[in-house]
């Protein structure tokens, strides 16, 4: 007679919290200052508002933007300020910083209005191996949240997950 195959996993109660479930959906944008500046270096008042105003802007529409600049030019901060103004109307969120600080800025606002009651004293797995652009610092801000709650945090797959904390 063979044995009934039971799943213990399905059967526990263990959570496991998938932040790629929480990607935001929409596209990511880098706005790289550089190419709006004289000669990639120089940022000429002038001529720098007269290329923000005749930008077409609508093409952000619903997307999250981070404005950059790729080279070592000093740009006053009222630059981005002013790209801002004009990108307000079409993006969904918009940084000073990389597509990963763009990434990190997302998930700090989603992972601060996770519902973490069902992780109440319960064992939980923060599943890894994203097929999404996850930032590291979201699985610490995470951990960090769930850390009060969770009776243990493990960081993988049920089958070969790696324990982090557990409470005393």
């Amino acid at each position: 007679m063979a044995e009934e195959i039971i799943n213990r996993v399905a059967n526990s109660k263990l959570k496991v919290v998938d932040l790629e479930d929480f990607y935001p959906k929409g596209q990511r944008v880098l706005i790289d200052l550089k190419s709006w500046l004289y000669e990639e270096f120089v940022l000429k008042e002038k001529d720098f508002r007269l290329a923000v105003a005749n930008h077409d802007w609508s093409q952000y529409q619903d997307c999250f933007v981070a404005l950059h600049c790729s080279n070592d030019a000093i740009i006053p901060d009222w630059a981005y300020m002013l790209m801002s103004v004009h990108l307000q109307p079409y993006a969904k969120q918009m940084i000073v910083g990389s597509l990963e600080q763009l990434e990190t800025s997302l998930y700090q606002d989603i992972i601060k209005i996770i519902d973490l009651s069902e992780y109440e004293n319960v064992p939980v797995i923060i599943k890894g191996c994203s097929k999404k652009p996850v930032p590291l610092s979201a699985y610490i801000m995470l951990s960090q949240q769930l850390m009060p709650v969770a009776k243990s945090i493990m960081y993988g797959e049920a089958c070969s997950a790696v324990p982090l904390f557990k409470r005393k």
